[in-house]
């Protein structure tokens, strides 16, 4: 006979594989601390940034006395901040489609064709990701003031500059991880299309890099956030017309005051397109640093 009192269901036995309470609401302790560490920042950056300049400069409260959206209408005035804008649009996106270009025909050779010297490209390739960039900072401000000054093509001071620059450090990692990527692609797709007609190049575009898409945007996301926040060479490759906003934040730094209240402001509003892109393509980006590893 059962003990189950009527309109009650017998209670569910837990599976043996479960994990035990004691972990799960330890997990769940942890997140939630990691998530309130993270979150902490991201909160004090968007209540200074709507506080007055007075009340951002004293005791730091947790809860405004006041709000007021001056702050983001100044961030205009006090430095031309839409020309930086401007000039980081233009460097981050220009570095990102080169790199995406060339890494694509790159790693595409390396993957499907055998060559001599494969091996070595392929390790030279990677081990340009273990020297810091400040070591490249001095070659190349010397290579780029010779090269203008004996040709007359101006690299220091230019986008065009800073756009070679940024591309030589995101172009070997985007070779590398695209090199992975293609190898899971299987060659069956390339074999297909030779016999459908399609030479090495309409195998590539028709069928490789549709097939590789996620692949493709992790690659363009890690260039794009590698030009847009970098700040060293930005400082000393740029000058007043070419600076980018990574380095035209430190204008509202003056040498009697700082407008904490606006740094908060522009900052929030220079991660806007990177947050905004990374959100929009986060499942490709997700897939595409994943599924090179597994074939």
């Amino acid at each position: 006979m059962s003990s189950t009192s009527p309109g009650t269901s017998p209670a569910r036995p837990r599976s043996p594989m479960a994990a035990p309470r004691s972990f799960l609401w330890a997990r769940r302790i942890f997140l939630t601390l990691l998530t309130g560490f993270v979150l902490l920042p991201v909160y004090v950056m968007v209540s200074s940034s709507l506080k007055p300049l007075e009340d951002v400069s004293g005791t730091f409260r947790w809860l405004p006395s006041g709000l007021t959206i001056r702050p983001y209408i100044d961030i205009w005035s006090t430095v031309p901040l839409a020309k930086y804008f401007m000039n980081s649009a233009i460097v981050a996106g220009a570095a990102t489609v080169c790199s995406v270009v060339i890494a694509v025909f790159a790693a595409y050779a390396v993957s499907r064709y055998r060559f001599r010297g494969k091996r070595v490209f392929t390790v030279t390739v990677l081990s340009t990701q273990m020297f810091p960039g400040i070591l490249f900072l001095l070659p190349l401000f010397l290579i780029y003031v010779n090269i203008g000054n004996a040709t007359g093509i101006a690299l220091f001071g230019s986008r065009g500059g800073l756009i070679l620059t940024y591309l030589t450090f995101s172009l070997p990692f985007s070779i590398w991880m695209l090199i992975g990527y293609f190898d899971s692609v299987p060659r069956d797709l390339d074999e297909a299309a030779l016999v459908d007609g399609c030479g090495p190049l309409g195998a590539l575009f028709r069928v490789v890099v549709p097939a590789a898409i996620p692949g493709i945007v992790a690659v363009a996301v890690y260039a794009f956030m590698t030009a847009w926040g970098e700040v060293l060479f930005a400082s000393v490759m740029t000058n007043d017309t070419t600076r980018t906003l990574a380095v035209g934040l430190q204008g509202y730094a003056t040498q009697t005051e700082v407008y904490w209240n606006q740094v908060m402001a522009a900052s929030l509003v220079v991660s806007v397109p990177v947050v905004a892109g990374f959100l929009l393509l986060q499942r490709y980006l997700v897939a595409g640093l994943t599924a090179g590893a597994v074939k």
